[in-house]
């Protein structure tokens, strides 16, 4: 409806044009005064008669004092016999002018064709674009179901191997068995082997399971189909079934091929999970999927990718054998596959020579390979800002905290107080960060705001750690507890600085007790199993398998974990009062510690035992 308004609207804004040139036509044809055959014959006896010029059935009349005038005759008779009918005398004619000119074709289709014909030409141009808006309305909604998938060609330029994709070893060595299947299906199937349906790839987000999939069909050279789970999720029923059908069918065309669907879980969540029934649009395009990938032909060399970092919540019959029958687990990246990720991302970015990415990497233990790349990317932003040709290393770690925290705040303004209360917060934090054994080294301390966060402690763990012990978590609910602690002790009541602290060490505290087992009053079990609903996009409930009393000894533990950190940043803080005000001192003066600078002032850290 909004489209036909708008060409009507362009319509008659045409229509107004073009009555406006007809008009100025008409306007110029009437600049000179229009008089009849007896008032030219008049003016002619009379001798004011300067030129005549002769048009068709015009006569155009000059008189001698430059006054312009139109006379209209008969079409049958020539100006002469007109003169002969009025009978002027041959001598009146005498030094007057006159010219016959033929009718120009312009001035005729302009006259006498273009005013009845240009009414059904802009009625008909009217029409068409109505109808063919009609038309593509048509046609877009017959295209509502199809499928919208992304197809990448095998094209050299484009193309994306397993060279390009740094670490994920294992990962790699299990998708090369599907790139050996795609290129020589002959070789397998000759002994009876089946082509897998689909493989599942699970890891954290940014773990780079869209770039891995893609290398799998730049190394087996195939076509690559990319759609999003929640591509195929509309409010219209059937169209999500209509566009799983729609994908299927264009990947059996261009077999051999990979179809890969990021974010499966948008649409392969467990059926029957939502309130209100279990028969909705989005199981329907579940269903759907199922059906399509049981009716694989086992010569044809169609592989499903899906990827997802919610497993825990896909639907039993799609991970079942024939449908998704490999997993590759894609885990975050060590020290050595981050350090070769920061290689490949720096390929086009100017490192100074100085800069090194081994440091880099040992300084972002937890990052994703996305991570990674952004940091390089902040890094690069900052050395540009900086008026730069090179990356240089205060570039990259200053990009690491930016990623972290967030950007400095340096027109922050605050008191000197605040700034002496956040120098105490901070210089607890890393004091017993590195008299604790089990707690990561201190690689940074700052009292400049950062993001929402008043100053900030950077504790690097010195190695890839798989598995923590309970000391080391004691240790950490320690960490976080030391600038509340030390803001008590010095000033004689708390801030609001320490609030997000205090949270993190209560939900630490929890998991010890409800996840971990580490509760020797509770003993080595989990409480609490919680069950995804889908309502609003929220996980709303939480099954309780305890009774209020054993919520009581929960409760209980969770203090008494809490209990035990507060003692050890307590003691730590008794016995290192002098290193704790010159870390206060230092930092009050240059706002900022580094590493080597910290270990100066307090020595190194102990080693655990």
């Amino acid at each position: 409806m909004k489209k036909l308004i708008k060409n009507f609207a362009i319509f008659f804004i045409v229509f107004l044009i073009i009555a406006a040139i007809f008009s100025s036509f008409a306007t110029q044809g009437d600049k000179a005064e229009t008089v009849g055959l007896e008032t030219l014959i008049s003016q002619i006896n009379s001798g004011q008669v300067s030129d005549i010029v002769v048009v068709g059935n015009k006569i155009n009349v000059t008189l001698k004092d430059g006054k312009k005038e139109m006379a209209q005759k008969e079409a049958v008779d020539s100006f002469s016999t007109l003169l002969n009918n009025f009978k002027v005398d041959p001598s009146k004619m005498v030094g007057v002018s006159i010219s016959v000119k033929d009718e120009s074709g312009l001035d005729y289709w302009l006259a006498n064709i273009i005013p009845f014909v240009l009414p059904f030409l802009l009625v008909g141009v009217f029409l068409y674009f109505m109808m063919r808006g009609l038309q593509n309305a048509n046609s877009r909604a017959m295209s509502f179901g199809q499928s919208t998938a992304k197809d990448f060609a095998p094209d050299e330029k484009s193309r994306v191997t397993f060279k390009d994709v740094a670490g994920a070893k294992e990962a790699k060595e299990e998708l090369a068995e599907i790139v050996e299947f795609l290129r020589y299906p002959k070789k397998f199937h000759e002994l009876g082997a089946k082509i897998p349906r689909g493989v599942l790839l699970l890891g954290a987000p940014g773990t780079g399971k869209t770039l891995l999939a893609r290398s799998v069909a730049g190394e087996a050279q195939v076509p690559f189909f990319h759609m999003s789970g929640s591509e195929f999720v509309e409010m219209f029923v059937g169209v999500g079934a209509s566009r799983v059908r729609s994908l299927f069918q264009k990947a059996k065309k261009s077999a051999p091929c990979i179809l890969f669907i990021d974010e499966i879980d948008a649409v392969g969540r467990r059926r029957g999970a939502g309130l209100g029934g279990s028969h909705d649009e989005r199981e329907q395009t579940l269903n759907q999927i199922l059906v399509e990938m049981d009716g694989f032909e086992p010569t044809q060399n169609i592989i499903v990718i899906a990827a997802t970092n919610r497993p825990d919540v896909l639907d039993p019959a799609l991970l079942r054998p024939g449908r998704f029958d490999r997993r590759v687990v894609i885990d975050l990246p060590d020290l050595k596959d981050r350090e070769a990720i920061l290689r490949v991302h720096s390929r086009r970015k100017p490192l100074a020579k100085e800069a090194n990415l081994k440091t880099i990497a040992e300084r972002t233990a937890g990052f994703s390979g996305a991570d990674l790349a952004n940091i390089l990317n902040e890094a690069a932003i900052l050395a540009a800002r900086s008026g730069r040709k090179e990356i240089v290393n205060e570039d990259l770690f200053e990009a690491i905290e930016k990623v972290m925290i967030g950007p400095e705040r340096k027109s922050r303004v605050i008191t000197e107080k605040e700034k002496k209360i956040t120098a105490y917060h901070e210089a607890g934090h890393a004091l017993v960060a590195h008299f604790s054994p089990t707690a990561d080294p201190v690689h940074k301390v700052s009292i400049i705001a950062r993001g929402s966060a008043g100053g900030y402690t950077l504790k690097v763990p010195s190695e890839d750690r798989h598995m923590h012990a309970k000391s080391e978590f004691i240790s950490e609910i320690a960490v976080l507890l030391a600038g509340h602690l030390v803001e008590k002790d010095i000033f004689g009541e708390v801030t609001t600085g320490a609030t997000s602290d205090l949270r993190r060490a209560t939900a630490l505290a929890r998991s010890l007790v409800t996840d971990y087992g580490m509760s020797d009053k509770l003993g080595p079990r989990t409480y609490g199993e919680k069950e995804e609903m889908i309502f609003l996009g929220r996980e709303i409930h939480e099954q309780r398998d305890y009774s209020e009393k054993v919520a009581e000894k929960i409760d209980e533990e969770i203090a008494n974990f809490i209990k035990a950190g507060e003692e050890e940043a307590k003691t730590i803080i008794v016995e290192h009062r002098t290193q704790l005000e010159s870390i206060v001192a230092a930092l009050l003066e240059k706002e900022t510690i580094e590493k080597t600078e910290f270990e100066n002032l307090v020595g190194p850290k102990p080693k655990a035992a």
